[in-house]
């Protein structure tokens, strides 16, 4: 028999719960298949693919309302891409010339060893991926947003959870971490390295490592991961009315779980083009992560009450 919906998510991670931490080894039955999965978080961007790939509940309302935008992003896409590839090409081509010392790189070798692609083509196809992914997220701007938020709905719905479901901050650990919100450190990088600037600002020290395979996006996930991480999960800090220091301990206390799942959404949101659709999976899996920590909060409520 087939399965479809959260009955086939579960059964894609199904794995019994075996050799975990012993703060989660006296979960009861009901809460097993729960903790065996928060044991590994990036599986839940795997959980968001498969859900909004073949749940229509999910990626038909989602496709209604980009698609109008996609269609005009993909047309001014294709004038931009038959206008500029060869400049883009060229350009590419004078700026490893004058500077091999820097990249590593020739025609056709990394670092000396060859390579089976032309570097110039492949630097400048990757630069006009990241250039139609601008020129998408435009024209899809504000109904992409749109589309985000209702997978996060419809996915919590399809659990026969309701708002009530989102209990109060409960604190799991003994001896939580101390954590310090307003420092002069956070006010002077949220003054001076915010938003557009430190965007900007990432964007030019990433681009030596573009020009490696693989490379560039590596690393913009990972200094991207814990506030990907953040966002993703912000539907569920305001669900349970969470205070910015409950916010900062729950992520500190959960820093490599929020980082590695930051670090896999990151990833495949920052594929050239097709990440604009991961972008809303990955709000899924963060809506189905999120479930099952608040299934762990409503546990370790019940243990303080007892």
């Amino acid at each position: 028999m087939s399965l479809s919906g959260p009955e086939a998510q579960d059964a894609l991670l199904s794995a019994q719960p075996s050799e975990v931490d012993p703060v989660y080894n006296d979960v009861p039955a009901s809460l097993a298949r729960a903790t065996s999965r928060l044991q590994f978080p990036p599986s839940y961007v795997v959980v968001g693919a498969y859900r909004l790939f073949t749940d229509k509940n999910l990626y038909i309302p989602a496709w209604a309302k980009c698609q109008h935008g996609v269609q005009r992003g993909a047309i001014a896409g294709l004038i931009w891409t038959f206008l500029t590839f060869g400049v883009q090409k060229k350009f590419i081509e004078i700026f490893l010339a004058n500077s091999p010392r820097v990249t590593g790189l020739s025609t056709d070798t990394m670092f000396g060893y060859k390579i089976p692609f032309n570097v110039h083509t492949y630097a400048a196809v990757l630069m006009l991926g990241s250039q139609l992914t601008y020129i998408l997220r435009f024209f899809l701007s504000r109904n992409i947003r749109i589309a985000r938020e209702r997978a996060w709905d419809q996915t919590v719905a399809s659990r026969g959870k309701g708002p009530d479901f989102w209990g109060p901050y409960v604190e799991e650990w003994t001896h939580p971490p101390r954590v310090v919100i307003d420092t002069w450190s956070n006010r002077f990088k949220s003054n001076f390295f915010g938003g557009v600037s430190m965007f900007v600002l990432r964007r030019v020290l990433l681009i030596p490592f573009n020009f490696y395979p693989g490379v560039g996006i590596l690393l913009a996930a990972w200094f991207k991961s814990l506030r990907t991480a953040h966002n993703l999960h912000r539907q569920y800090f305001t669900a349970k009315k969470m205070t910015p220091i409950q916010i900062e301990t729950f992520m500190e206390e959960r820093k490599w779980d929020y980082r590695a799942f930051g670090f896999a959404a990151a990833l495949l949101e920052g594929l050239p083009v097709i990440g604009l659709l991961f972008t809303i999976s990955n709000r899924v899996g963060a809506a189905m992560w999120a479930h099952d920590l608040e299934k762990r909060q409503h546990f370790v409520a019940s243990k303080h009450h007892t």
